[in-house]
C-alpha cells in the first residue's frame, strides 16, 4: 500500500512464543523483511489501529535480522485480532516471556 505522501507501507505477521501480531513497516523496512527472518525489534510501540493491537518501529526503532526458521513461535493469542478499547483493557493478562 501507498500513501499519499509516497511512503510504501507493508503489513507483516510476526510472532513469538507467547503470542502473535501485525507489525506496520514503512518503505525500506517493508523492503528488507522476507518470510522466515527471525527478528529483533528494539524500542518499538503497539498502538491500536481498527480495534487490534499493531506493532511498530518507530523513529526511535531499531529492527535487526538474528537468524531465519529458526524459532519456536505460536500464532494464537493473534493480539491483532482481538478487539480493545483504548483505556478499557487495563486489566487483561499480559502473557509472561518464556
Amino acid at each position: 500500500m501507498q500513501t499519499k505522501d509516497g511512503h510504501n507501507v507493508r503489513t507483516c505477521f510476526v510472532a513469538d512464543r507467547t503470542a502473535s501480531v501485525n507489525l506496520s513497516v514503512w518503505d525500506e523496512w517493508g523492503e528488507a523483511i522476507q518470510s522466515g527472518f527471525v527478528l529483533k525489534l528494539t524500542n518499538g510501540y503497539v498502538s491500536l489501529w481498527k480495534g487490534g493491537l499493531t506493532l511498530y518501529i518507530g523513529r526511535m526503532g531499531r529492527l535487526e535480522k538474528t537468524g531465519e526458521f529458526t524459532f519456536l513461535f505460536t500464532e494464537t493469542p493473534n493480539m491483532s485480532e482481538m478487539k480493545f478499547e483504548a483505556g478499557r483493557n487495563a486489566d487483561l493478562p499480559i502473557p509472561e516471556s518464556a
